[in-house]
């Protein structure tokens, strides 16, 4: 159960501090006093969407935070799985902060918005005046069918079937294309992977004979500059022949001078050292000498490098790539006929294992429709609605991703009238105690949740309110309702009621947040039934009408 709810800075709301209670609680207050914002407020902070502009003016974030109170051992497990630590009690707070940024934590534990949603969908169920316009549309209705059967696990083995055969139908359309548009693509195909095969590609070869290119191009100038170092090293009267003769002069002097020994033997090791640099200038002198053939022939292959890459992709691997991609397109299609007999069995069997869980799908949801249709007829009858007649119509449609079921509510209200769809006939008043039936059928197993109802008595009066207040109270019984009513017979049925009122003070608004006592309930009530300033008849009807409750 919602046991707190503290709202900071919410729209006229500076600080609300509200201790629901187990049972049934109400709130009334004048239009415009801000009970919406705190149904707002819930969805906050239970991961519905919501924007920065709730922000108080001025303020430079919003905050609410909720304490959920004994919530059940599914609650604990969904925290467990999040890495949540849960004693049956959980603190949910959510800041809005004007840069659009949302702060969130469960239980200290920072969170997302998205988690904030999944926990919140097992706390609070909220019922407003958005589910009684969803009623009216058909293709919801299947939506309630399924959950009150208990389809989801079905409908799961179902969509997986059925993707797996929308996924084997593409295949097939892919393969089974135009014999002349397959005839031309083998054609493009072949000749693109010949014409790559021919070029027997190797990774790396552009570089290498872009290389070896810039050095043909350049080879006669470096066999000249090495010819000439050749020759001034090893000419008659050259570095060599100097060096040799310095070598010989300083051995002699060594031998005759110790200060000269470090001096010679260095001399000498650059004797041996130019002599195998001018060898070394010789080999590559032979190496540069080039046949002038191989020049175009370098420039051919890297023309045609760039011709292919134009084609088939920037570099080697690239082009290569294209290659491999070819030849497994070629294979496809050469062995399309296989694989399309392959496909079309594949297809036969998934097709008839999809056929056979939407059959599954449809037996159940006519049971469940059948079974829900009594339930709420039985409800409705409480409701002031004795003469009602309520049905699930199912009309088949082909095989579709929620299965091949078209379920649309129909309702007679009247006796002698056929059932018609409720878009046609269910007045405002109707469709709140209609919706009020589906909710507690639907939730009549989930007792840990809190059932949060908008204004549920929208176009409702006299003995039908007295009767969705009874309702009400009943469906109280083993659970928490929250409920935002402008009927007196609503609220004189409540275990806690809060009036939500709203004040100006230093040009500002604000709303406050009272917990009635009994003469707080006695006066709203009056109030409520239409009090002026001689509101004593009324102050005596209050009494009564809380008697009576």
């Amino acid at each position: 159960m919602l046991a707190k709810l503290k709202i900071e800075n919410i729209a006229i709301i500076e600080l609300a501090d509200i201790d629901f209670e187990n049972g049934f609680n109400v709130m009334t207050g004048e239009t415009g006093a801000g009970k919406s914002i705190i149904i707002d407020s819930i969805n906050a902070v239970t991961g519905e969407r919501t924007s920065k502009e709730l922000i108080r003016t001025g303020a430079e974030s919003g905050k609410v935070t909720a304490v959920f109170e004994d919530t059940g051992s599914e609650v604990a497990e969904l925290l467990e799985n999040m890495g949540i630590e849960c004693d049956g009690t959980v603190v949910i707070s959510r800041t809005i902060k004007k840069d659009g940024r949302n702060i969130c934590s469960v239980n200290g534990t920072p969170t997302t918005v998205s988690m904030l949603k999944g926990i919140g969908s097992h706390l609070i169920n909220i019922h407003g005046q958005h589910d009684s316009q969803s009623l009216l549309q058909p293709e919801n209705h299947c939506l309630y069918i399924d959950d009150f059967g208990g389809n989801g696990s079905l409908i799961s083995k179902y969509a997986q079937s059925y993707s797996e055969l929308l996924e084997t139908e593409a295949q097939i359309k892919s393969i089974d294309t135009d014999e002349q548009q397959k005839a031309r693509r083998i054609d493009m195909l072949t000749y693109q992977i010949n014409e790559l095969e021919e070029a027997d590609i190797e990774v790396g070869e552009k570089d290498a004979l872009t290389s070896r290119r810039n050095f043909l191009r350049n080879a006669q100038g470096i066999i000249d500059a090495l010819t000439s170092a050749y020759e001034s090293l090893m000419a008659d009267g050259g570095g060599v022949d100097s060096i040799s003769d310095a070598a010989y002069e300083l051995e002699n002097a060594a031998g005759l001078y110790d200060g000269a020994a470090d001096v010679s033997e260095r001399i000498t090791n650059a004797k041996y050292e130019i002599e195998d640099c001018c060898e070394e200038i010789r080999g590559l002198i032979s190496q540069a000498e080039c046949d002038p053939e191989e020049l175009e022939e370098i420039e051919e292959r890297l023309d045609l490098l760039r011709r292919l890459s134009s084609k088939y992709g920037a570099t080697e691997e690239q082009m290569l790539e294209f290659l491999d991609n070819a030849k497994a397109e070629l294979e496809s299609i050469t062995l399309s006929e296989e694989r399309l007999e392959a496909l079309e069995q594949k297809r036969k069997v998934i097709l008839a294992k999809t056929q056979k869980l939407a059959d599954e799908l449809t037996k159940k949801r006519q049971r469940a429709g059948e079974q829900l249709s009594k339930q709420i007829c039985a409800q409705l009858k409480f409701l002031d609605m004795p003469n009602v007649r309520f049905t699930a119509e199912r009309k088949a449609k082909p095989l579709s991703p929620d299965g091949a079921d078209e379920i649309e509510f129909l309702i007679s209200p009247n006796v002698g009238e056929e059932p018609k769809p409720l878009a046609k006939i269910a007045s405002g008043g109707e469709l709140s105690r209609i919706m009020l039936a589906i909710k507690n059928v639907l939730t009549s197993d989930s007792s840990n949740e809190t059932m949060i109802f908008d204004e549920i008595d929208t176009g409702v009066s006299g003995s039908a309110a007295r009767k969705i207040a009874e309702k009400l109270k009943e469906v109280s019984q083993g659970r928490q309702v929250i409920c935002v009513t402008h009927l007196a017979q609503i609220a004189a049925k409540a275990d806690c009621h809060f009036l939500i009122n709203k004040f100006v003070k230093n040009n500002k608004t604000y709303t406050k947040v009272t917990h009635l006592d009994y003469n707080g309930r006695t006066e709203e009530l009056a109030r409520i039934m239409g009090a002026g300033d001689d509101n004593s008849a009324f102050i005596k009807s209050a009494q009564e009408l809380l008697k009576k409750s």
